[in-house]
């Protein structure tokens, strides 16, 4: 069935997203604004069916590489086409901006999601009869904010005494986005610019560690240590500062995303490994 693909509007993508991600309902149509401000200069469109829509950007890294950002059909149209339509359709733009490959894979700083959780299995399904190729797995830790120790006084005033204070960020988040783009790049510098919150650690007026949470809605991260403060505990501080905020926000979960280090995150605040994410992707001809 032959379903007309035009331009999605704000509003219907937020339903769409609400009705079809049972999984994310409750941040939805957070996900949907965010992606709809994404960093100045990123070339992306938004197009629907009527019974779903479809987000799809470009890589900021690899300028060959396409990302289905978003993928939504709602609920009592699916089975009918619309997903297959909307991805082709997202394929078709991605060719035209020069992509030669399309990825289900998160286009950091600005994205939903590391990949397709493997419990949208209709998602994965679709992936992989339309030709894209799983190649890489993902996950998420997720802390218990309800349950966790988020105590830092004894840590804090362990830091001062050698000198190190532990700031949240205010109208120097410019500074610390400077820090982020020299030690790491300039994905992570926009994440910590545009975080609800964010953290870092100084001494002597140079900045050593920072972290930061809510550029991906209600997600917690990045954040990152200078090489040569490693072994301060600087982490540990400043990952529980950012969780005691987003629990104070209301949060009683918060999500760590694209997780590296299992064991720090474990430790530091009892985060399990829940979330999986398979990444696809498929040559664009």
């Amino acid at each position: 069935m032959a379903h007309a693909v035009r331009a999605a509007e704000p509003a219907e993508a937020a339903r769409a997203a609400e009705a079809a991600l049972t999984l994310d309902a409750g941040e939805a149509a957070a996900l949907t604004e965010a992606l709809w401000r994404p960093p100045a200069g990123r070339r992306w469109t938004a197009l629907a069916t009527g019974g779903g829509v479809v987000l799809a950007s470009m890589s900021e890294k690899d300028p060959q590489a396409g990302h289905i950002d978003l993928l939504a059909v709602h609920p009592s149209a699916q089975g009918r086409g619309h997903g297959t339509a909307l991805v082709r359709a997202a394929e078709e733009w991605l060719r035209g901006q020069g992509a030669r490959q399309a990825r289900f894979a998160g286009n950091p700083p600005c994205y939903a999601w590391p990949g397709i959780d493997v419990r949208y299995t209709a998602a994965a399904c679709l992936a992989e009869r339309l030709g894209y190729e799983r190649y890489h797995v993902a996950w998420n830790m997720t802390a218990d904010l309800a349950t966790a120790d988020l105590s830092v006084a004894d840590e804090l005033a362990r830091l001062e005494e050698s000198g190190v204070t532990v700031h949240a960020a205010g109208d120097d988040r410019e500074r610390v986005a400077a820090f982020v783009a020299e030690h790491w790049n300039e994905r992570w510098a926009w994440e910590a610019v545009n975080a609800a919150g964010l953290h870092y650690a100084e001494r002597d007026g140079r900045i050593l560690g920072f972290a930061a949470w809510g550029s991906r809605p209600a997600w917690f991260g990045p954040m990152g240590t200078a090489e040569d403060a490693r072994g301060l505990g600087l982490g540990r501080v400043l990952l529980r500062r950012c969780l005691a905020d987003q629990r104070a926000a209301g949060q009683d979960s918060a999500q760590i995303g694209w997780v590296g280090p299992l064991r720090f995150y474990s430790r530091a605040v009892g985060a399990r490994a829940e979330r999986v994410f398979w990444l696809y992707r498929r040559d664009l001809a």
